[in-house]
């Protein structure tokens, strides 16, 4: 075995999911992909980092919706050894009463430096192992929840146990959303020359910073405390145990609050809600970021090189985008969205045009998005393309397998093809994945987001989007309480704060707001003024492209995250 030697500055970042190429499905949306992208920045930056997930060697799931327009989930099929390398690197991770061998494979993140970082997977396939552990990493949130259990033992304390076997005693340990808390009990475990379990803790605290993703409590990963009994025996301390357990539950999220020296939300409005979450925790906030030259388009991206020096490097420089012409900015974007509409009129047949004005909305399909707040009023949104300025939609996104109302959505979705047809061209495209997202966030000509307040932690789609040119059309929540300025950047839909209670009023006072905005502001700036309209998508590039990204994300967690103990 190769060791590498111990590195006094190393992270070492662990996350249930990463998402970074799209032949590599081992990710599920917005978590993976954050997760992906921050790697990116950093291995850009020439960051001493290591990245710890699971294999997922059957992905998340590959979405096909059938005749009836109802979503169908099967297996990823891609070939591992072809995109990974097999490392000759074994760690053995106690589950019950048993022990479960875990191989490792690994990939070389390359930066725009040619500097890089390794990132390891932990595959359970392994022919040590019984047929059903075999299974543990094969699916990324399969199974039930005792599946979920036994797949963040593995990345939790297998992942500190691979560190080990590398001799790699990293700085700090970054654990991206509640999946990875088990490695706090690993460490604790390794301090055996401690006696007192508080000094033990505050070691172990010192040792980890904690990124919480989600303000809704069902995101939470919680299991049954004698489960967690069970299949961790002595390895979970019984003061650790009690403050880990709230309402009958044993919360991930609660056992990484306990055990981190640094906690913090994904965007200022989160942290509001996730501190009313956990009041007796101190928890800041460093919004998200996207790894800019990953989502620019290459229309974009050469026009970016023509007129703003070292943005691969440093996309702090796109603030200088506000030099770029406004025709170059509209032929560009125009060739980017014919990119985009050759893509779907292909795949699907359905006829768009490359000079209609075009809406993109692509989420997870769960009920709280509110993917369907645009059709609240058909009647009323066949009158704006027929009479304000035509438009044509394109939609996205996959329900999660156990989400009967999200795929209700999505089938919903696809039945008004025909209702709105032909004021309105509408397009569904089956399985939503980074190719998808790369082509829809650059060719679109407004994204469109409309979250329940306050569900929204931050989102990302949009401040790809906002890279690339597209303006965004949201409700205030998440990040885009933090990036909308009015007719600048784009546009809001209804205030931040709510007086009123009534979700059936909240919705249909928002999809009021969304026609208005639609009929007397955004439409007719498109057709009747498009330098102005031009205009908001430069603003997109330079003030949003240029801050919501990555790279200084990244630097907030070297600054915050990082450098503090406990």
């Amino acid at each position: 075995m190769n060791t590498v030697p111990t590195c006094r500055h190393l992270i070492a970042y662990f996350s249930m999911e990463i998402g970074f190429r799209n032949e590599i499905p081992t990710y599920s949306g917005g978590l993976g992909i954050l997760a992906g992208d921050t790697l990116k920045a950093i291995a850009d930056m020439g960051v001493d980092v290591v990245g710890i997930t699971l294999l997922s060697e059957k992905g998340y799931f590959y979405q096909e919706i059938d005749d009836s327009g109802y979503q169908h989930e099967k297996d990823y099929n891609w070939t591992v050894d072809s995109l990974l390398t097999k490392t000759d690197l074994e760690i053995v991770v106690p589950i019950a009463d048993r022990q479960v061998y875990v191989s490792v494979w690994k990939y070389e993140l390359k930066g725009v430096n040619d500097k890089s970082i390794t990132l390891y997977f932990l595959d359970a396939d392994n022919e040590k192992n019984s047929e059903i552990d075999r299974q543990l990493t094969a699916h990324l949130y399969g199974g039930d929840n005792l599946y979920r259990l036994q797949q963040e033992i593995i990345l939790g304390i297998g992942g500190v146990r691979l560190l080990r076997r590398m001799g790699l005693n990293p700085l700090k340990y970054h654990m991206n959303e509640g999946h990875a808390a088990f490695l706090t009990l690993e460490l604790l475990r390794e301090l055996t020359s401690i006696d007192s379990f508080e000094d033990k803790q505050n070691v172990v605290k010192s040792l980890c910073s904690f990124t919480t993703h989600t303000p809704v409590a069902a995101g939470h990963d919680s299991f049954d405390p004698q489960i967690v009994r069970k299949y961790l025996g002595d390895l979970v301390p019984n003061e650790l145990f009690d403050e880990a357990c709230r309402d009958g539950k044993f919360s991930m999220t609660r056992l990484a609050l306990n055990c981190s020296c640094y906690v913090n939300a994904v965007a200022r409005k989160h942290q509001e809600v996730s501190s009313q979450m956990f009041p007796e925790f101190k928890i800041d906030y460093i919004t998200n970021g996207i790894h800019t030259l990953t989502w620019v388009n290459k229309r974009l991206a050469a026009l970016f090189d023509k007129h703003v020096v070292d943005w691969r490097k440093n996309p702090l420089e796109l603030r200088n985008a506000k030099k770029i012409p406004l025709s170059e900015i509209f032929a560009s974007h125009q060739k980017a969205k014919e990119e985009l509409i050759d893509y779907v009129n292909t795949t699907t047949n359905s006829g768009l045009e490359y000079d209609v004005f075009t809406i993109g909305f692509a989420r997870r399909a769960t009920a709280y998005k509110r993917a369907d707040l645009l059709f609240r009023d058909i009647d009323r949104l066949k009158r704006i393309s027929q009479k304000i300025g035509k438009i044509q939609l394109v939609f996205a996104g996959k329900a999660h397998p156990h989400d009967e109302l999200g795929k209700q959505i999505i089938k919903h979705i696809i039945s008004l093809k025909k209702v709105l047809d032909p004021a309105i061209k509408l397009v569904f495209l089956e399985n939503y994945n980074m190719y998808v997202a790369q082509l829809m966030t650059g060719g679109v000509d407004l994204w469109l987001n409309t979250p329940k307040r306050p569900l929204e932690a931050s989102g990302t789609s949009g401040m790809k989007a906002a890279a690339n040119g597209v303006p965004s059309l949201s409700v205030p929540d998440g990040w885009w309480v933090e990036g909308l300025i009015e007719g600048v950047t784009g546009w809001g839909i209804g205030p931040e704060a709510l007086a009123e209670s009534d979700e059936r009023k909240i919705d249909q006072a928002d999809a009021n707001e969304l026609y208005k905005k639609l009929e007397e502001n955004i439409i007719p700036l498109y057709y009747k003024n498009p330098d102005g309209y031009a205009e908001v998508m430069r603003n997109a590039i330079c003030i949003n492209g240029s801050y919501f990204n990555t790279h200084r994300m990244a630097k907030q967690y070297l600054v915050r995250a990082y450098t503090r103990n406990a």
